[in-house]
């Protein structure tokens, strides 16, 4: 780090994530020896993570400081905000400030993972602001497709930095909360030294739509349909969800809740007052068959058709109460993330071939997104006039788009910066600037191992799954081979219709071994046992035979 990074003329944001990506945002603001983190969220796996449940940044740098991490500042309680926080927390035990929704969504996660939150929450109103070591910090309600989304104005002796978080402009909210552009035009007043601000739509032209929109679709969709509804959405969009439970009712259906964190989110916003659903329109889902199928309306989660999701499992037919039959409908009310379209297509197209409608924001605006776009991003600009700009939240092509909309609305390309995750950006009287980096990256969550899969285990993973598995079984006695070698394949060859390939393999190995190191091409420092011999045997055999390169695993027994 440099010399001037903790002084009082100076303050450092560094991103350990979130940056030239969607998702696993981690922000770090270092102040006059304090350090104060914004957001601690995951990202999901993809084909090419196989066998990891959620991922997180690397938080080596925190750990490293952790005596003066001051505390955890929660913007909204999305998982790409706040889902790290169960498997960071314990290493780095500061308090936790969020509003009244995010904390309760994630006290269910505290909970599941055994952790305390007595003494660590603490719960922040809007326009409340609370004091962090060196930094002052102030919750700006804004508009987002949660409850409770915080904007935070951070003020230090250097000046004010607004922090949007994720938001949209949306003057007629189903909950009534407009955006507090009040507050964010006084700060503008007052004088605002940067904006780091959310980049995720800066491709769309226009503004967002509001969230009534969707309640207008569900008017129209819902009266028509006469068979069973099923309703698919992010179970954190309570906005949403109101509105699919008060169309409901207009309708006359009873509504089903499918999905543990359907179920969990919406106790949290009842308990806080901010979802109103009696018990005469929520049915218990084992009250299903009592009811006919064109009364019931399913509010499942699993719209991105992740594999055992609730849809999914009523999808396949292996939900233990809920089926669906030709002349069903199903809503994705959702948007396709990147990556997940492959999965979800494949369920519309499953669902349509057997007869059941699917209606999804491709042809129907059964989705409104709750990031800004370009005319949002523009708004929140001019309310506050930043002297510096930074954009956040996005991938490499967002953050440079939202810079160079920055630079059309009037602040000059030298007081603007497009960082990557890592760096340390310096901001005072003199300008923005990157002074230094530190280590970041990736650390895989696999069941109950936190970082203990790294990229070699997930290479081989791959491996396994594009190339397949030969064991060779081999028993040895004072150095002499007495039986084998057995081979046994998964994902390489049919065995029964390829026993002449798999003799010939076999063939292989006892060359290798009668021939030795010298033949098979090992060097002096290599290891070259008969374990070495027989795996670099099979490699050149299959790779030879078939073009493949299967990972080989020997497997060696020595009796007396």
């Amino acid at each position: 780090m440099s010399d001037t990074a903790n002084t009082p003329s100076s303050i450092q944001i560094i991103p350990l994530g979130g940056l030239g990506e969607i998702g696993m945002n981690l922000m770090v603001y270092e102040y006059a020896g304090t350090l104060m983190v914004v957001d601690c969220g995951i990202t999901f796996p993809t084909p090419d993570t196989p066998g990891v449940d959620v991922i997180i940044p690397d938080f080596q740098y925190l750990l490293e400081n952790k005596e003066r991490v001051a505390g955890f500042v929660l913007t909204h309680g999305h998982e790409d905000h706040l889902g790290a926080m169960p498997y960071i927390w314990p290493r780095i035990q500061a308090p936790i400030y969020a509003t009244p929704m995010t904390l309760g969504i994630l006290a269910g996660k505290f909970q599941e993972h055994g952790l305390p939150m007595e003494g660590v929450f603490n719960e922040v109103n809007f326009r409340e602001t609370i004091s962090l070591g060196a930094f002052s910090v102030q919750f700006i309600r804004v508009t987002h497709s949660i409850i409770d989304g915080a904007a935070l104005a951070i003020s230090t002796a250097v000046g004010t930095i607004i922090h949007t978080g994720d938001f949209k402009i949306d003057h007629t909210p189903v909950d009534g909360f407009i955006s507090d552009l009040y507050t964010l035009a006084r700060y503008g007043e007052e004088g605002v030294l940067a904006l780091l601000s959310d980049s995720t739509n800066v491709k769309r032209y226009g503004s967002s739509l509001s969230e009534r929109v969707v309640r207008q679709s569900f008017e129209e969709i819902f009266p028509t349909r006469k068979g069973l509804l099923v309703v698919a959405t992010f179970s954190s969009n309570i906005q949403r969800i109101r509105q699919v439970i008060e169309v409901a009712r207009m309708c006359g259906r009873k509504v089903i809740l499918n999905g543990r964190s359907m179920v969990s989110n919406t106790q949290v916003a009842r308990a806080l007052g901010y979802l109103q659903a009696d018990a005469d329109i929520l049915i218990d889902i084992k009250e299903f068959n009592r009811y006919p199928r064109d009364s019931v309306l399913i509010l499942s989660t699993g719209s991105q058709g992740e594999t055992n999701s609730s849809l999914s499992r009523i999808v396949s037919g292996e939900h233990k109460e809920i089926s669906l039959l030709p002349g069903d409908c199903v809503i994705l009310s959702s948007k396709f993330i990147p990556g997940n379209e492959r999965t979800i297509h494949q369920l519309i197209n499953f669902l349509m071939k057997n007869g059941i409608e699917v209606i999804h924001e491709a042809v129907s605006e059964v989705h409104v997104s709750g990031h800004g776009s370009r005319e949002d991003l523009k708004l929140m600009m001019a309310l506050t006039r930043p002297r510096y700009f930074m954009p956040i939240h996005g991938e490499t092509q967002h953050l440079h788009r939202h810079r160079a909309l920055a630079i059309e609305m009037g602040i000059a390309a030298e007081r603007t910066l497009v960082a990557e995750n890592g760096d340390c950006v310096q901001l005072d009287a003199e300008g923005i600037r990157l002074v230094d980096a530190v280590p970041w990256g990736r650390i895989f969550v696999d069941g109950k191992g936190v970082g203990d899969v790294g990229n070699i285990v997930i290479r081989e993973r791959r491996l396994l799954g594009e190339e397949g598995l030969v064991v060779v079984a081999m028993t040895f006695s004072h150095g002499q081979l007495i039986s084998g070698p057995t081979l046994t394949t998964r994902g390489v060859i049919f065995e029964e219709e390829n026993q002449e390939l798999l003799d010939e393999a076999r063939q292989a190995v006892l060359d290798a071994l009668q021939a030795g190191p010298r033949a098979m091409d090992f060097k002096a420092d290599e290891e070259a046992g008969p374990r070495e011999l027989a795996q670099r045997a099979l490699r050149r055999f299959f790779r030879k035979q078939l073009g493949r390169t299967p990972v080989v695993l020997p497997m060696m027994m020595e009796i007396d």
